[in-house]
């Protein structure tokens, strides 16, 4: 009886792709740029194809036609069941499964691409559609791998595209209203700085691929999600012994995500390294938590740990007087409760969604919540000595919420016409540095060899010889060497630099 009623709520392959035949049939958009180069349709219409649109891409895509100058003109999921709301919610558009075959007979169709897929996939999705001439949107992260990052800021170049990253609170006021504080000399020099977020908030830490594998269901093209990752069989539900792992759970597992600094660094890192014009990182080191119950982090090597905390170095800017530490926190790490609060001040953590940002200056400090929002100066009295303040940098219309607006009106002035503000130039390096810092968090777990030891009364193991596991990582802070893209003291975490990728899969246009 269950299994009927569950049939009754699943969509087939069959009556999908029975869907896409008649959007087919009824599909008379003519893009802008069919009607010749540098002519604006008159609707001045961007025509969109959206890939991942079960879960963020369902709010990506309102936020696109809330502007009023979207056309969601093609739908592109692997999963039938999870995005079925959003395909019913706009019915005029093309379904897809696979976005090769959506790019590869839909390519003069649309204008651009946004991408709302797990970390996993993102680099080959985008790099495909920039190689197609299109503007692309992609969520945060920009990838999973730092050779990734690199490579979309290229081919963003290279193919004269508009692209931006999900990372909202760059076009927020905050983080132009803390540059114009900073630079008016307000807290003086910053060389600390600390950011938190009390993410995760799904399952991480501790966990292995389960032994209880299930089928796939007939609606799930298991073996795309799955993308570049190395093929596993598909996990039994929790309820059944195993994990949860779709639609969101993925990422807590490195082969889909990036972990918590990957999840929420583009939008808490974003704001110090702009008010402070940080470039490449150049030290890390880091810490986590045990998974508790007698178990050690280094048993669980494919999932990331429940807690972090990470110490990111860089250099000297033209803004710094010296270097700067950035200090990450997440899982319930916190730094100090400022000094500067009132006693009834809530503590950005608990105000802001469990995240925020301190700047420790040698004149001050300021701080603000996830996005950069609710900017303020410490003690809040302080406040008064910027309402006169000029304004210094333009603000984006709409602030936080702008976002999505000022990358559709990017796309219709065309390439180099407007600035987004997360450009791939700009996201790139902000996904660099969230990703050297997981190569010590994944380092953390990494053993050397077994070594000979001898204990010092020599009476331990055999004939006062033992056996152990050395971590060098532990404590260590890793040397990234940005222009040969490599840690040079700890050369074991250089394999997650760039992934080798299962077949068929392979970024574009490189």
């Amino acid at each position: 009886m269950k299994e009927k009623e569950e049939s009754k709520d699943t969509t087939s392959r069959r009556d999908f792709v029975k869907q896409g035949a008649v959007a087919a049939a009824a599909f008379t958009i003519v893009p802008r740029f069919v009607l010749g180069r540098g002519y604006r349709a008159p609707s001045d219409t961007l025509y969109l194809a959206t890939i991942g649109i079960g879960g963020k891409g369902k709010d990506d895509l309102a936020h696109f036609t809330k502007t009023g100058k979207v056309k969601v003109a093609f739908l592109c999921d692997v999963d039938q069941v999870y995005a079925g709301p959003v395909f019913k919610t706009y019915p005029d558009a093309k379904p897809y499964i696979d976005y090769r075959e959506l790019f590869e007979k839909e390519h003069k169709n649309f204008d651009a691409v946004s991408v709302s897929t797990p970390d996993n996939s993102h680099a080959l999705i985008a790099s495909a559609a920039m190689q197609s001439g299109k503007h692309v949107y992609v969520q945060k992260p920009l990838t999973h791998d730092i050779y990734e990052a690199r490579t979309l800021a290229q081919l963003g170049r290279k193919y004269k595209v508009v692209t931006q990253m999900g990372n909202q609170g760059a076009s927020a006021d905050g983080v132009r209203q803390m540059r114009e504080w900073y630079e008016a000399g307000l807290i003086g020099d910053v060389q600390t700085v600390y950011t938190w977020t009390n993410r995760p908030v799904w399952p991480q830490g501790g966990m292995k691929w389960p032994e209880k594998t299930a089928t796939p269901p007939g609606t799930l093209d298991w073996n795309l999600w799955q993308g570049p990752a190395k093929e596993r069989t598909f996990p039994a539900s929790a309820v059944g012994g195993g994990i949860d792992l779709l639609p969101f759970n993925w990422r807590g597992w490195w082969d889909y995500g990036t972990g918590v600094i990957g999840d929420m660094g583009a939008h808490i890192l974003e704001a110090p390294m702009t008010v402070l014009g940080l470039g490449h990182v150049s030290e890390v080191q880091s810490t986590q938590s045990q998974p508790g119950r007698g178990f050690k982090s280094e048993e669980f090597p494919d999932n990331c740990p429940a807690a972090s905390y990470s110490i990111l170095t860089f250099p000297k800017s033209e803004r710094t007087s010296g270097p700067v530490k950035i200090h990450w926190m997440d899982g319930g790490f916190m730094p100090p409760r400022p000094e500067e609060l009132e006693p009834t001040d809530m503590f950005l953590a608990d105000a802001e969604g469990g995240g925020g940002m301190i700047f420790v200056g040698t004149k001050g400090k300021m701080m603000a919540g996830c996005y950069a929002s609710r900017a303020r100066l410490l003690p809040v009295s302080r406040m008064d000595e910027v309402v006169n303040l000029p304004q210094k940098y333009a603000r984006v219309p709409g602030g936080q919420e702008g976002h999505y607006a000022q990358w559709v009106d990017a796309c219709l002035a065309g390439y180099g016409k407007m600035e987004t503000s997360s450009p791939f130039e700009k996201a790139a390096l902000v996904t660099e540095n969230m990703l050297v810092a997981n190569l010590a968090i994944r380092g953390y777990n990494i053993p050397k060899a077994p070594v000979v030891t001898a204990d010092a009364t020599g009476a331990a193991g055999n004939g006062g010889r033992g056996h152990r596991l050395t971590y060098p990582a532990r404590g260590l802070n890793l040397i990234w060497d940005a222009a040969n893209m490599k840690v040079t003291n700890f050369d074991e975490v250089n394999q997650f630099v760039k992934r080798d990728y299962r077949e068929p899969f392979k970024l574009s246009g490189v």
